[in-house]
């Protein structure tokens, strides 16, 4: 072991020894020290004109002082690497370091020397839990700082014994770069300079359960291509935006009486390279923003793109809630890709999991030694269905952290929605448990309170810092009051999906057309509930999975038969109250089920009938978006009646849709294969009716039944009507028809 120096003493006492190793000092050589700052860098020294300059440099063969006018040989105290030195005290204003390396001599500035980032309000409010800007402060910098560049760590870790910033800058040795501690908040810290972008990087833990935990970087903004799992440091700021029209004007482009239609995809299985590999963020934009306006989707929806270890998750089980993953690019790229959208007309929704998370050793899990993100208790913190680990909603740390990353995504990235997954299981305390493996509330019952109090702040917070932006919530239960606002006791989400409608649906039209006649409730039940909650209807990722097959491939039938019930399928939605959302696959008639590890089957668009659902898909969105009878009122009971809802025999269905200024459409449904003649349905209108849609049309594929384009009201009374038209109805297909009506003419209100 190197000796220590020759004892001395200097006119303000103590031994030179102890100056250069003051206690504590073997608490650091073991990599177990958690505040550096107290022995590292500049400190006082024996003299009132000297200072002395503590650096540990393991491996390193000598270290020297920089000042101004000379260099200064330090001591090596230790043979694990600590040096020191005294030093005048002009070092106050600055030195630098000159590391001679085994393999290189590099001048360096000791990170130890310089003061935190960390204000006092930013400490005060991570330690509240509602710095909703903590994304800012948290993660990794590059930054300019005291003068110098180089990159600002933070990471909250409150019960670690000491934490660690490691990467190949320092050989991964947990020794070399221990940060501060700001107690209050538990909040670690770390300027590095000459750290830039690029850098791979983790944080290393030693933990309060003394073990050490090599983690990455909870907001690092970038990562690793997986299966590594290093976050990467990424500087944000250089991206040039061009969609500030559509940033000015989206509020109007978005809200109850607006048009929403959502084309809901997975980035890495809408299409692929011939060789097999992933579009990049890039590549997707310049090949999807095209289909989609062809499409005429208002929006579209991105299954979860977080980073994510695992890609048979589908990205919800997200590890890196900051970072876009970098299967397909980079943060930029990602910017390109909703930039490209925004400059169409077509907003950009995520798919946000706050639910649950993986358990990957370098994950959130057991992150500080301790249960620090999750619930201790197994039965509050782990998910049955999908054996992941559940979000501490008792924390306000944690509170705050999920709701600061929806506002990063909000704000970086001018993401115009999130759709939150898995509410069901967040709302209830025994979703997908047995009786004794949950705990109630203090009021003894089922239901989270945490997670209610949760998506009530998300949302009041979300829609108070960003009012022209929204959120959908998963939630495929009876709970009350979802997309009511907070202050009259409701979530705050301003829509829900309809998984009522969507089973009813599905459940009727997987029945063969002899059998749907038991099955008419499927089709009627739901305008029971259709206004009591803002409803999208979907057909999304989780209908074409799991064995279930491809839309196409529950429709029963031969090849023209199953061909006819998605077209009518695709119509029954589109001209029901609600948005609508379609999963990738459908507008080609995709054969088989989703494949995350495939494309979609481009070929399939070279056949006539696939060729026609795209067609009606496209003439679908356009009346949608062109007709206010068909979204105005999609959310509103007063844009919707009956016209015949009993026909059971036939499997017919008539209804109206109406605007707010009194636009009507009316809509006839056939679910059998009979062409029904004649068939009379009453009209709330006297006068000549347009055929708007007939989705039995040649150019969708079908047999060209119908009615000629048009056709009149007469004087005869029926369903409540002083009006009547006598339609066709063609096989498995639906008619819309709109009024074209006299000067003046008012229409009937429908009876009850």
């Amino acid at each position: 072991m190197t000796p220590f120096l020759t004892t001395g003493r200097g006119s303000g006492g103590g031994s030179t020894q102890a100056w250069l190793a003051p206690p504590g000092v073997d608490v650091l050589l073991r990599g177990e020290h958690g505040r550096p700052f107290d022995l590292l860098g500049v400190h006082p020294g024996p003299r009132p004109d000297s200072a002395v300059v503590r650096a540990f440099m393991p491996g390193a063969e000598a270290v020297a002082v920089l000042l101004e006018d000379q260099a200064l040989d330090m001591t090596r105290v230790d043979e694990l690497g600590l040096f020191a030195a005294i030093v005048p005290d002009r070092c106050f204003r600055g030195y630098r370091l000159r590391v001679t390396w085994p393999e290189a001599t590099l001048d360096i500035d000791d990170p130890y020397r310089l003061a935190s980032r960390l204000g006092e309000l930013d400490r005060y409010l991570l330690a509240e839990g509602t710095h909703h800007d903590s994304y800012r402060i948290l993660g990794a910098h590059p930054l300019r700082h005291e003068g110098l560049d180089g990159t600002a760590f933070a990471v909250w870790a409150p019960n670690a014994r000491r934490v660690s910033v490691v990467g190949d800058f320092n050989g991964w040795d947990g020794r070399r770069h221990p940060m501060r501690l700001h107690p209050g908040c538990g909040v670690w810290d770390l300027f590095l300079p000459a750290i830039g972008p690029g850098e791979r990087y983790k944080y290393e833990i030693l933990g309060a359960d003394g073990k050490r935990h090599l983690k990455a970087d909870p907001c690092a903004r970038a990562s690793e291509l997986p299966p590594a799992n290093a976050s990467r440091v990424w500087a944000d700021g250089d991206y040039r935006w061009q969609d500030q029209a559509w940033m000015r004007e989206r509020g109007h482009h978005q809200g109850l009486t607006r048009p929403l239609s959502i084309y809901e995809l997975h980035a890495g299985s809408w299409r692929r390279h011939p060789d097999g590999s992933w579009l990049s963020y890039r590549e997707l934009a310049d090949q999807l923003v095209p289909w989609i306006s062809e499409l005429g989707f208002t929006h579209i929806e991105l299954l979860p793109i977080s980073e994510h270890p695992f890609s048979g998750s589908w990205g919800y089980q997200p590890s890196g809630l900051f970072a876009p993953t970098s299967r397909f690019g980079t943060p930029d790229d990602f910017r390109y890709l909703v930039d490209q959208c925004h400059q169409a007309g077509i907003g950009v929704i995520l798919d946000w999991v706050p639910g649950h998370f993986p358990d990957d050793a370098h994950g959130l899990a057991n992150f500080d030694g301790t249960c620090l993100y999750e619930h201790a208790d197994e039965r509050q913190g782990r998910h049955r269905d999908w054996d992941t680990l559940i979000y501490n909603l008792g924390r306000t740390e944690v509170v705050n952290f999920l709701i600061s990353n929806a506002l990063f995504w909000l704000r970086e990235f001018h993401i115009d929605g999130l759709r939150i997954d898995a509410v069901a299981s967040m709302l209830y305390l025994d979703y997908s448990r047995e009786a004794g493996d949950w705990i109630p509330n203090v009021h003894g019952d089922n239901r989270n309170l945490e997670a209610i109090a949760f998506f009530q702040r998300l949302n009041n917070t979300v829609h108070r810092e960003l009012p022209d932006v929204f959120t959908i919530a998963e939630e495929s239960t009876a709970w009350p009051q979802v997309t009511q606002p907070p202050e009259h006791g409701g979530l705050g989400f301003n829509y829900k999906w309809n998984m009522g409608w969507m089973n009813d649906s599905l459940h009727y039209f997987r029945h063969d057309p002899l059998f749907r006649s038991h099955h008419h409730r499927d089709l009627t039940f739901g305008l029971t509930y259709a206004f009591s909650e803002n409803f999208v209807l979907p057909l999304s990722h989780d209908e074409v999975v799991h064995g279930k097959g491809s839309l196409l491939g529950q429709m029963p039938g031969d090849e023209w038969q199953r061909l006819a019930n998605l077209r009518l399928a695709l119509a029954w939605q589109w001209t029901y109250p609600g948005k609508k959302l379609l999963f990738m696959g459908a507008e080609m008639a995709q054969p088989a089920e989703w494949d995350h590890d495939g494309q979609l089957d481009w070929a399939r668009l070279e056949q006539a009938g696939p060729a026609g659902v795209r067609q009606l898909l496209a003439d679908l969105n356009r009346h949608y978006r062109g007709v206010p009878a068909l979204h105005q009122a999609d959310c509103d009971a007063s844009g919707f009646f009956w016209v015949s809802c009993d026909d059971h025999t036939n499997n017919v269905v008539v209804f109206c849709r109406r605007s707010h200024d009194g636009e009507l459409v009316l809509v006839a449904c056939n679910f059998s294969p009979v062409v029904h003649h004649g068939y009379r349905v009453g009209a709330p209108m006297a006068g000549h009716w347009r055929e708007l849609l007939n989705t039995d049309a040649a150019v969708y594929g079908g047999s060209d039944v119908g009615n000629l384009g048009a056709v009149n009201a007469d004087d005869i009374p029926c369903h409540g009507q002083a009006c009547s038209l006598a339609l066709t109805l063609p096989p498995l297909a639906v008619v819309v028809l709109a009024p074209e009506a006299e000067p003046g003419a008012e229409p009937e209100p429908p009876d009850g």
